[in-house]
């Protein structure tokens, strides 16, 4: 077993860098092999350091025994840092562009973009609507819904209507 310790900048002592056939800390994530629910067969999960729920579960392979788990090792684990940070990524990816919306309108001969950006208050969620010209200046901003849809028809009607508060 090699287990030594890491440095780290953070506040409160630094986690402990554990390589064991089982778990696997370090780098500021934690492999863990356990058991699986539903089958005979193991699992592993990965969480990064501070979270509470594992980002990556998967399966994982039986060691020569076919009873025990394949211990861990410095390749598996660094494949399984890249593809649970693979997974962070697309879900920051996915919550960004369900949060954040964007259309743009032509009104005259000027191109205006509308965009949408959702707080999701844990009591009272809303948006924030503005609108920008071409240059990347503000020109409206309001506060609306945060079930308000955005789409080409809502924001060219919001523009037309000299950006007032719609509804």
């Amino acid at each position: 077993m090699d287990t030594t310790h890491s440095q780290d900048s953070g506040e409160g002592p630094p986690p402990e860098t554990i390589h064991e056939a089982r778990l696997w800390r370090d780098n500021g994530w934690t492999a863990k092999v356990i058991k699986n629910e539903d089958d005979d067969g193991w699992a592993v999960q990965m969480i990064k350091d501070g979270e509470a729920e594992p980002a990556l579960v998967g399966p994982w392979t039986m060691g020569r025994d076919k009873k025990n788990p394949k211990p861990l090792d410095t390749a598996a684990f660094n494949t399984l840092v890249k593809t649970a940070s693979e997974v962070i990524r697309r879900h920051e990816q996915q919550l960004h562009a369900m949060l954040h919306k964007s259309v743009s309108v032509d009104v005259g001969d000027e191109r205006i973009t509308v965009t949408l950006d959702i707080v999701p208050d844990e009591f009272e969620p809303y948006a924030v609507l503005a609108a920008q010209d071409a240059l990347g200046t503000e020109i409206a901003q309001v506060r609306v819904s945060a079930g308000f849809k955005l789409n080409a028809a809502s924001a060219a009607a919001w523009v037309e209507n000299d950006y007032r508060r719609p509804g």
